[in-house]
């Protein structure tokens, strides 16, 4: 019993903290009631005119809960391929039994759609297919794109017409 005195020691100071910190905080807050101003959320020093349109997305929680899965399971790998010559089979059947169940919720989160962000955003009509001949005549401000050896997309067929001034890019801050 004497060599669980430190652990209750440390468990009583432990909870007498907590209990003295909501005390002390009960008795230096303020008195008064919290203003509109004191209770309106805080937007770096932008007061909201609106409200938000719509709820946070879940899916961005379940991307982060994936990455944190993942995240433990490389974790967990390096204490194993430390000893893992002194696990032999026994310490490769299990850490390919943890991999798999690591797998399969992925499979599951992907067959769920847990990974789809929404539908594919689909080009103007009209426009000329994206691909990284187009970017780099639009950067460079060729008026062709720089042909490629496969054949061309019917979108992409129509010639763009000839400019003299080089393009370039417009934003905030950069004249047009």
């Amino acid at each position: 019993m004497a060599d669980y005195l430190p652990i209750l020691v440390l468990f009583v100071l432990g909870m007498l903290f907590a209990a003295l910190s909501f005390v002390g905080s009960k008795m230096l807050a303020p008195k008064q009631k919290p203003t509109a101003a004191k209770v309106a959320p805080y937007e770096c020093g932008i007061v909201p005119n609106i409200e938000p349109p719509t709820r946070f997305p879940v899916r961005f929680y379940l991307i982060a809960m994936i990455f944190i899965i993942f995240d433990i399971e490389i974790i967990f790998l390096y204490p194993w391929a430390v000893v893992f010559r002194q696990l032999r089979t026994f310490g490769l059947v299990e850490i390919l039994v943890f991999a798999g169940i690591v797998f399969v919720s992925l499979l599951y989160l992907v067959s769920n759609g847990a990974l789809t962000w929404g539908p594919a955003k689909k080009l103007v009509g009209g426009m000329p297919a994206r691909t990284s001949e187009s970017t780099i005549a639009r950067i460079s401000g060729t008026p062709e794109p720089i042909a490629s050896p496969g054949p061309r997309p019917a979108a992409a067929a129509t010639p763009r017409p000839a400019s003299t001034d080089p393009v370039r890019p417009t934003g905030p801050g950069q004249a047009a």
